[in-house]
């Protein structure tokens, strides 16, 4: 009977062990941000590293809620998500469509594929001064910019994606008497979705690195006028600001693409139990 409430004791101990790992799993992503955070701190408040050029976070920080209470971070965010989201749609939609019809038909590939492959060679942000004397210095080169610059990985993937599907899987469907278009839309698409959608993770991050540069090209709005115009007037802690929100913009999305991957695919044992999740 004595040894009852230890037996008890040591239970208890062994259920909070595993609570207790997996507590820490959660924070280990985060222990070395802090301590970069941390250090940085110090080095800019002790003066190992000039203020002018690295402002401590506790300024970056300052500077943010400042244009946060006057309305000009979300109007300038909102700006470049809108671009960027213009973009893609126009872009990826295109890649989409070529890389299902190039996958699907060899004529189409043969006559397309080549082509698209050397274009895909020329760096986009190459194409900027060719850009302005087209489109001029409008929304319409920015835009243009980034559907350049999401189309090739998405078309890539989806044409990866659709040509290394099982022809075993595909046999078998035309012997249940699927026709062309149940083909497509129940075995090759979903088949070639795990594919696409990596391709769409990759032309997120090329889609706000195009966005950077392209808001440089003489605009009144977005991120990238609003570090531009920080520069002119040596606010570094404004600069670091805008370098910030846009990667916390490319991980709210690849954060986005990577809960499409979790609920889409659902049927695909790489991405049962939470195995979607690893990169």
């Amino acid at each position: 009977m004595t040894d009852l409430p230890l037996a008890g004791f040591r239970q208890g101990e062994a259920s909070r062990r595993p609570n207790l790992r997996a507590a820490l799993g959660r924070l280990a992503p985060w222990a070395l941000p802090v301590l970069l955070l941390v250090a940085w701190e110090v080095a800019a408040r002790s003066g190992l590293v000039t203020a002018r050029l690295m402002p401590a976070p506790t300024t970056v920080a300052a500077s943010f809620w400042r244009v946060l209470t006057d309305g000009s971070l979300f109007y300038h965010t909102l700006a470049s998500t809108e671009r960027a989201l213009i973009g893609l749609v126009i872009g990826g939609g295109v890649g989409f469509v070529l890389g299902v019809v190039n996958g699907l038909w060899r004529p189409a590939e043969t006559a397309l594929d080549s082509t698209l492959q050397m274009i895909r060679n020329i760096p986009h942000l190459a194409l900027i001064p060719l850009v302005i004397l087209w489109f001029g210095i409008g929304e319409t080169a920015k835009i243009f910019l980034v559907v350049i610059g999401v189309f090739f990985p998405i078309y890539v993937n989806t044409f990866h994606g659709v040509r290394t599907i099982d022809p075993q899987l595909v046999e078998m469907a035309r012997v249940y008497g699927l026709d062309r278009k149940a083909l497509i839309l129940r075995i090759i698409l979903p088949g070639a979705l795990p594919s696409m959608l990596v391709g769409l993770r990759y032309a997120l991050g090329l889609m706000w690195l195009t966005l950077i540069v392209a808001e440089t090209i003489s605009a009144t709005n977005g991120l990238g006028y609003m570090t531009m115009n920080a520069r002119e007037f040596l606010q570094t802690d404004v600069v670091l600001l805008g370098i910030i929100v846009y990667a916390l913009l490319g991980k709210v999305a690849d954060m986005a693409t990577r809960a499409i991957e979790r609920r889409a695919l659902t049927w695909h044992p790489a991405y049962q139990g939470g195995k979607g999740d690893t990169p």
